[in-house]
């Protein structure tokens, strides 16, 4: 790990010369300033963010990392309800957050560098999981206290992780549609590298095999989870010759949007085509129709991971654990019986 006297030697000062620059002295030169920092950046020092830390061994701080910019995240419900459930829990054990709010994965990785290099935090909560995440690899190269909310790209791995059966909900919620008498159901979804359209999709086509009925490629759509991918997703399918009567949406942002889409075409649901979602985010509960949706705990999910990482924070030694939060189905007015 590299030292205020590497910094010192690299840029021919002395170390106190470098604590003073860390500290933003006043009295240090603009000129020394800059060669310093130059020196930190070169080899990649990153300050602790004070000595009582270091005695301590504990910032009683945890960091929390969205899994894109931070705008984008925040506008979809699911992300101020988890942060909900995650500080229900570290203000009760008086412990602070730290938000990431890089805009690009690079800024992101930069961010989790220096909470980690330079002590801001003791350990770590991902607020997604993905096919080979460079974060995930990092933490764990570093053997860094951290928590998924998801479930791990290497699942055979001991990482503690919060999730819930997505593969069993996603079977469920499309067993609903077939049980309405649809058989022409579609899947919108998010990104193909999240694990939770992974599993939801795949709960989607084993509900179809079991049933008997076609999968069609053109019926499987994916989009980010945000409103304006829903309105991409039912531009396409309104294009299709056979249109589905039933649309599997793999979060009730996306729902949204293709609400308002279909809406605007004169197609209505649950008329003329049957919509089940996944979050019950508070929104599909006042849209209209309010929407059939798998509710998914989201606080719940926040909360059990604060829960967890701070244990592990704790106990360096305890083990990996796997948190499987339940889900139910609620039942609204988005879904029509076909005859």
């Amino acid at each position: 790990m590299v030292t205020i006297k590497d910094v010192a030697k690299a840029s021919g000062v002395s170390p106190s010369t470098v604590s003073r620059v860390i500290a933003d002295n006043p009295r240090i030169t603009e000129e020394t300033k800059k060669k310093v920092r130059k020196a930190m950046k070169q080899l990649g020092y990153h300050p602790n963010i004070s000595a009582r830390n270091l005695v301590a061994k504990s910032t009683k701080a945890i960091g929390v990392i969205m899994p894109s910019s931070a705008n984008t995240a925040l506008q979809n419900p699911f992300f101020p309800e988890i942060l909900r459930g995650i500080g229900s829990v570290i203000h009760k054990m008086q412990y602070s957050m730290s938000l990431s709010t890089g805009e690009t994965e690079e800024e992101i990785f930069a961010e989790v560098q220096r909470m980690v290099y330079g002590s801001y935090v003791d350990g770590v909560i991902l607020l997604y999981s993905r096919v080979n995440d460079r974060i995930t690899n990092f933490l764990r190269e570093k053997d860094f206290p951290f928590v998924i909310v998801g479930k791990p790209y290497d699942y055979e791995t001991a990482i503690t992780h919060v999730d819930n059966d997505n593969f069993n909900a996603g079977k469920e919620i499309t067993k609903h549609l077939i049980e309405k008498g649809h058989k022409r159901i579609g899947f919108i979804g998010g990104s193909r590298e999240l694990f939770v359209t992974m599993d939801r999709e795949a709960g989607y086509i084993a509900a179809l095999q079991e049933n008997g009925l076609e999968i069609r490629d053109e019926y499987k759509i994916h989009t980010e989870f945000l409103k304006s991918g829903g309105r991409e997703a039912i531009e396409y399918l309104l294009s299709l010759e056979t249109r589905p009567t039933g649309l599997v949406v793999s979060d009730d942002l996306i729902s949204l949007g293709i609400l308002a889409r279909l809406e605007e075409a004169g197609i209505q649901v649950p008329t003329d085509v049957s919509l089940v979602s996944f979050n019950n985010v508070y929104l599909s509960e006042i849209t209209r129709p309010a929407l059939t949706t798998v509710d998914i705990q989201i606080y719940e999910l926040g909360a059990q991971s604060a829960k967890v990482l701070i244990e592990k924070t704790k106990n360096k030694d305890e083990p990996a654990k796997r948190i499987i939060i339940p889900y139910k189905i609620v039942h609204r007015d988005s879904v029509s019986e076909i005859e």
